[in-house]
């Protein structure tokens, strides 16, 4: 029996199509309601534009390891384009023409479409997961149908699927449709995706795709409103195809080269993503931020739905985020693969460190490609110097505890008071950033004063146990490049 997906709703931020489109542009779909704001709050949202520039991105807090602050909700409701824009951007005609700087220029750009390819995957009754349609042409997708249509998917009537595809990423949304069809055994599946040089601005055509999927189900071979989407949202690569988008300054295009080789992931969360995450994993999320942070290869099996699984793989990236200079140049960076099947062996088998999500009960069994297994709540490695990290600390039930305690305040607060500014996805990705610049501002200091060890005050000051938590700590030291820092052989006394 067919089961009604279970995904998460819709990102804070999606775009909502506009009643007027001109053109006849084929229309996205309004997302949902905000589950997290209050009855008075909602969030502005974008319409889907043929604008050379797009719409223009909501706000985001930069994190160091690819990972970044959502924007806040807000308190307001929605709002036309024109009440949006800012004051200098209203009266930009009345100052006559001026000198844009670098800076504004590398904004514009970053608000230019990147959309490489848009693709169409299908479910053959004979032939399995089948490439129906694609543009470009000659756009290398072999392997995109299995990552479009992830494995189990039949067992769902909707899903969305984030990927990665070589250089680029890519969002997919499924559907399952019943039809009275001895030729498709009853039911169509499909799902319509895109293909991105990084996944910054995925999110804006959720609903657009959600719609398109319904309408190739509807009316199979209907592709013009994905020809004109593409068109319009197309990005031009450079002659020698290595991923980097050329629309920007000319002038720009050093600065353009370094920002697209470690892009800021400001992939816009759903409404509760990360208070489920926090709800989901319970006190085993101290265990996943260790690892997360000690930069562990991390795979994630559930069945599907795959979208909100995705979302897990991003909170697990929010988990590792540290905004001290210079900290963590060296280290792996953590990567988001996301969703993963048999066909990515060969590339995870190269990678030091990421975080995905799998369908694929199979990968369980291939032990080399992961230091740590998720299974539902389930946290294990078959790495024996590993396993007591698995464990809780005294200082981790107390962190956990304060970031419940954190968490009743907020929503004390957002209840009492109306408070639609802060939320719990802010709060939990400031936590854990918090903790982690604590540690490393904590082992700076030590390193740099006359006598570089580390003491069991020293320990307790970066929040962390210093009998339950030294393993843990020796392995971020040697992972971080902590070489000269001496442990005091207190820390080996229970």
């Amino acid at each position: 029996m067919v089961e009604r997906s279970d995904r998460a709703p819709l990102l804070d931020w999606e775009e909502v199509p506009s009643a007027e489109k001109p053109g006849g542009a084929a229309p996205g779909l309004s997302s949902p309601s905000n589950s997290r704001a209050l009855s008075t709050c909602t969030a502005p949202g974008f319409g889907w534009s043929s604008s050379p520039g797009g719409p223009t991105p909501g706000r985001s807090v930069s994190g160091v390891d690819g990972c970044s602050a959502p924007p806040a909700t807000s308190c307001t409701s929605a709002r036309t384009d024109e009440e949006l824009r800012p004051d200098k951007e209203q009266h930009l005609s009345d100052s006559g023409p001026r000198e844009v700087s670098l800076g504004d220029r590398m904004v514009k750009w970053e608000e230019k479409d990147q959309i490489v390819s848009v693709f169409v995957v299908t479910f053959n009754t004979r032939s399995g997961n089948m490439l129906e349609w694609c543009l470009p042409k000659d756009m290398d997708l072999e392997g995109v149908e299995f990552k479009a249509i992830a494995s189990g998917s039949h067992r769902v009537t909707t899903d969305f699927i984030y990927f990665r595809k070589g250089c680029y990423f890519g969002l997919a949304c499924f559907a399952n449709m019943a039809v009275e069809s001895t030729v498709e055994r009853g039911a169509r599946m499909k799902s319509v995706g895109i293909l991105s040089p990084s996944y910054t601005l995925l999110y804006r055509y959720m609903s657009f795709l959600e719609h398109q999927v319904r309408l190739q189900l509807q009316s199979p071979g209907h592709y013009s409103p994905l020809e004109a989407f593409y068109e319009d949202k197309r990005a031009l690569l450079p002659p020698s195809g290595d991923g980097v988008v050329t629309a920007c300054p000319a002038n720009a295009w050093g600065a353009a080269i370094n920002h697209s080789m470690h892009p800021e992931m400001k992939i816009t969360h759903p409404a509760g993503c990360m208070s489920q995450f926090i709800r989901f994993f319970g006190e085993q999320i101290m265990v996943l931020w260790k690892l997360a942070l000690l930069r562990r290869r991390i795979l994630i099996f559930s069945p599907p739905p795959v979208g909100v699984v995705c979302y897990r793989v991003y909170c697990c990236c929010c988990l590792a985020n540290i905004s001290i200079p210079g900290v963590g140049v060296a280290v792996p960076e953590f990567r988001p693969f996301f969703y993963v099947n048999v066909a990515d062996i060969s590339a995870l088998e190269n990678e030091l460190s990421y975080v995905a999500c799998t369908t694929e009960k199979i990968f369980e069994e291939k032990k080399d490609l992961y230091d740590v297994y998720v299974d539902n709540q389930n946290v294990k490695t078959y790495r024996d110097g590993l396993k007591p990290l698995l464990r809780l600390s005294t200082a981790d039930r107390e962190k956990y505890r304060k970031l419940t305690e954190q968490r009743q305040m907020l929503l004390y607060s957002q209840e009492e008071n109306a408070d639609c500014v802060s939320s719990e996805e802010d709060l939990f990705i400031l936590f854990f950033l918090e903790q982690n610049n604590r540690i490393f501002q904590t082992l700076s200091e030590v390193a740099g004063s006359p006598d570089p060890t580390l003491t069991q005050e020293s320990v307790r000051a970066m929040g962390l146990d210093p009998h339950g938590d030294r393993l843990f700590l020796l392995h971020l030291l040697e992972i971080y490049g902590y070489d000269t820092l001496l442990v005091s052989e207190q820390l080996c006394c229970s």
